[in-house]
């Protein structure tokens, strides 16, 4: 399978698999390839107004569209990185992004995507670059070959201007105000609307950097059995990948802050979904649940309109206070979908949210370990079996307290290291059963499970040690 950067990566099937999907080497790439697009949409075209009110089974139906056969099965993978000046190593000003996307655009024959007169990102055929709130990088849409292209034009354009990119899941140095704004209408909608909510919901847009899962479901029966593996097992991939232990230059007192700090965003839209474990649960639960998620916006005629808070079910009943007698068109359901983030999200596919961005080595590791787990039936199965007398409260406490004490949390009898210990092994197992050799991508997550150190402890190591209490290093040892 090959891999596409978005915020990441895309993973395709090759032509001749028709019994599952291939991780190929990283540095190999697939020269015939079909791929699946799983960044998050945005708002890029102007709805058109409904002819006919959408119906709660057309909402349903729009997520049961996304249930297909093994054989088309796909990974995607997003991840984001931040860019910093390589001189001084302060955060890219908005400017010198404008002058990245310009010049990349000028020398590599890419279209510019603009809102108003600033610059927002890219587009080539099938590829694409955007923007987060502050100014984090995200790739999408290539196979590898394309990638690496795309990569290296980025990286090209990059280093003329003094630009580098840090894989981190948290921005080590610099305090929020020294962030770039992306000038973007929706940005501006969410950063007045979140803190009504939480405390920390702005930071987290300017201030972290993820790396996410996208995978597929057979049938209702499978995106259930998969929702709850994957959202029971959220909180230990965050502790394996735990990625974000510096803020404004000092520990901060995580292993994994990114994961901290999500816990205060918005308690409406984010967090582990215990209806999930319902009997229940199905598609129209999911609507259900999603229609009561308060609104940021409406796009219209290239405009976002302010609703944040508002409520979604007015909208179907075409009693939007922004909008009064118009009714929501399927565009407008997608992009309500996006604005809802729990540690596991249902779109067409699901996506797996919980962990923090690394360097490129590491990007690979993470769908590694979901497909082994998720797209093997013996391991899928056995996750199911191991999880199915976690109580809800159970599950809370690990999402409480792994971004602190990561596989040292104490569970039941154990520790989280133990679990982690049998969850790659699964992972391992399924990966082999799948025939491609994948399960190398693997090693370096089996290293911290067999050492019981994580990435960040591995970093507040060499801080207390080599690099004298001193965070600048960082930004060499995870340099893209």
């Amino acid at each position: 399978m090959a891999v596409s950067c978005q915020t990441g990566l895309s993973y395709c099937i090759h032509p001749e698999t028709t019994s599952g999907l291939r991780l190929d080497n990283l540095r190999v790439g697939c020269k015939s390839a079909q791929r699946l697009i799983v960044a998050s949409s945005p708002a890029t075209e102007a709805a058109v107004t409904a002819a006919e009110p959408l119906t709660k089974g057309d909402l349903v139906g729009s997520l049961a569209s996304g249930c297909k056969p093994k054989e088309k099965w796909r990974i995607g993978t997003e991840h984001e990185k931040f860019g910093f000046e390589l001189k001084t190593l302060k955060p890219i000003r908005y400017e010198q992004i404008a002058a990245l996307l310009n010049g990349i655009a000028e020398r590599f024959d890419w279209e510019k995507v603009m809102e108003g007169d600033n610059v927002i990102g890219l587009k080539q055929g099938k590829q694409s670059i955007s923007l987060e709130p502050g100014g984090q990088f995200e790739l999408s849409g290539a196979p590898l070959e394309n990638l690496h292209q795309t990569c290296a034009e980025v990286k090209a354009v990059a280093e003329e201007l003094g630009i580098g990119f840090l894989g981190l899941g948290c921005q080590p140095k610099w305090e929020l105000k020294d962030i770039a704004i992306v000038p973007r209408a929706r940005y501006e909608i969410m950063r007045n609307y979140m803190p009504k909510v939480g405390t920390l919901g702005v930071d987290t847009m300017f201030r972290t950097c993820t790396v996410q899962v996208n995978l597929d479901f057979s049938s209702e029966a499978d995106m259930v059995r998969k929702f709850r593996a994957s959202l029971a097992l959220q909180p230990i991939a965050a502790a394996l990948f735990a990625n974000s232990p510096f803020t404004e230059g000092k520990p901060n007192g995580y292993l994994s802050r990114r994961s901290q700090m999500w816990m205060d965003i918005d308690n409406d839209r984010t967090g582990m979904l215990p209806f999930v474990f319902d009997d229940s649960f199905g598609f129209e639960s999911y609507v259900e649940y999603a229609l009561d998620v308060p609104m940021y916006f409406v796009y219209r005629d290239k405009k976002y309109i302010d609703c944040s808070g508002l409520s979604f079910r007015d909208f179907m009943d075409g009693k939007l206070p922004r909008l009064p007698g118009e009714f929501p068109t399927h565009k407008d359901w997608e992009n309500h979908l996006t604005t809802i983030v729990p540690e596991v999200r249902l779109k067409t596919f699901l996506e797996m949210r919980g962990a923090d961005v690394g360097p490129w080595r590491r990007i690979c590791a993470l769908p590694a370990f979901w497909v082994g787990l998720l797209y093997d039936e013996v391991s899928l199965q056995s996750i199911i079996d191991m999880t199915t007398d976690w109580t809800a409260e159970e599950r809370q406490m690990l999402r409480n307290k792994i971004p602190a004490t990561g596989l040292k949390t104490s569970f039941r009898d154990g520790l989280v290291k133990h679990i982690a210990q049998v969850v790659v092994k699964l992972a391992q197992d399924g990966l082999e059963r799948r025939g491609f050799r994948e399960s190398t991508f693997l090693t370096e997550v089996a290293e911290v499970v067999s050492t019981g150190v994580t990435p960040a402890e591995k970093l507040l190591e060499m801080y207390h040690g080599k690099w004298g209490k001193c965070v600048d290093p960082v930004f060499e040892e995870l340099l893209y």
